[in-house]
């Protein structure tokens, strides 16, 4: 079975850090440009950070400087390294990935996902 599974959410202070892991099963990632997405409750869904199969990551202003995204291609697994949370970083924290065989611009517009992971839960609160 093909699928994304999302790990390392958890309660963390303001200030705090954590770090997201994304794994896959059923497939292999090095093709895949992964991204991460989050969603708050209230809020849409919004693109956090992508990385692409050659290393070019890209983040989205409001986290600019705080958030890393690495990958492990022989691990099959992507990372998300979050440093500095602040309690408007609380979401359920979603990655995806996007075959760039099919569609090459994932990590300039957040489009073209193929697969989903079902997210895991990031609550920044003191």
């Amino acid at each position: 079975q093909l699928q994304l599974v999302e790990s390392g959410g958890g309660l963390v202070q303001p200030g705090g850090s954590l770090r997201l892991s994304c794994a896959a099963f059923g497939f292999t990632l090095d093709r895949y440009s992964i991204a991460w997405f989050r969603q708050a409750p209230g809020k849409e869904r919004e693109g956090v950070s992508c990385i692409t199969s050659s290393g070019t990551t890209n983040y989205g202003d409001s986290v600019k400087g705080r958030f890393t995204v690495s990958r492990d291609n022989a691990k099959n697994t992507v990372y998300l390294q979050m440093n500095s949370l602040k309690s408007e970083d609380t979401a359920v924290y979603y990655c995806a990935a996007a075959s760039e065989r099919l569609y090459a611009r994932t990590c300039q517009n957040y489009r073209g996902m193929n697969y989903w992971g079902k997210g895991t839960l990031v609550t920044v609160s003191s």
